[in-house]
């Protein structure tokens, strides 16, 4: 339950609002994943008018702010083809236009497209803490530890490489549906390749990053050797694993020699 609300005009004042000890205070960005992570009474503190909405590409790196929306991104230009496939994936139209790049990641569970690319992409989030001091973290780093690396901070905006090649490919019950079982991989010039998966628990899993492409099959399978729920056996996950990772690493392979 919601039971304090501003919208402050300066970031000092999000961060002054955000380091109290009580009422706990949380980011509100676009709203839309609010309720799935509140648990009892909180405040909450909107940055809609703190400017955290630009994207735009510097060098050889995009800068997105923690404000700007799915759609938003999807409208500029700016992202590579794997993302904006996991964005057309997770969200429909109206729920982009509200969903922020920051709150996406929040609330992302095992079954977060757009933040499984991320991650195989190796985004970096700039954070705010108290006296303005900032800190950039590795999104894989910041993944198992979101409330405590978050603390006290905000997140301002998040750092994509674009010389990074990558694939989305998945599995689902139906098109539209979120992912039983799905891979993002990613290829760097240097032929660094880095696996993730997801479709089943908490957050994706990056489950390979090395200086090729070979293991990277075998490492997906392993990986979800055991991942069984409501949705789908282990067996079945650990072999389409396997065969996405091929899928997505063709792919990439075929739009450099196109």
């Amino acid at each position: 339950m919601i039971t304090e609300y501003y919208r402050p005009e300066k970031i000092e004042q999000v961060l002054d609002l955000i380091n109290r000890e009580d009422p706990h205070t949380m980011i509100l960005g676009g709203g839309l994943y609010i309720n799935e992570v509140i648990q009892g009474p909180i405040a909450v503190v909107d940055v809609q008018d703190l400017g955290l909405d630009e994207i735009a590409k510097k060098g050889k790196t995009l800068h997105i702010g923690a404000a700007a929306t799915l759609q938003s991104l999807l409208t500029s230009g700016l992202i590579p083809q794997s993302l904006e496939s996991a964005i057309l994936h997770q969200e429909t139209y109206n729920r982009r236009q509200i969903a922020t790049v920051a709150g996406t990641i929040m609330a992302a569970s095992g079954r977060s497209s757009v933040v499984g690319v991320l991650l195989a992409l190796d985004a970096e989030l700039e954070l705010l803490g108290p006296g303005k001091k900032k800190d950039v973290v590795k999104l894989g780093e910041f993944l198992p530890l979101r409330e405590e690396k978050l603390s006290g901070k905000l997140i301002t905006s998040i750092h994509l490489p674009l010389e990074i090649s990558a694939s989305y490919q998945y599995v689902a019950r139906s098109p539209a549906d979120l992912p039983i079982v799905a891979a993002a991989a990613a290829v760097w010039p240097s032929g660094r390749v880095r696996v993730v998966l997801l479709g089943y628990g908490d957050q994706p899993v990056m489950v390979f990053d090395g200086p090729g492409e070979e293991g990277a099959e075998i490492a997906a399978r392993d990986a979800y050797s055991e991942a069984a729920d409501q949705w789908a056996g282990a067996d079945y996950r650990s072999d389409i694993a396997a065969v996405l990772v091929k899928r997505c690493l063709s792919q990439i392979a075929e739009d450099k020699e196109g």
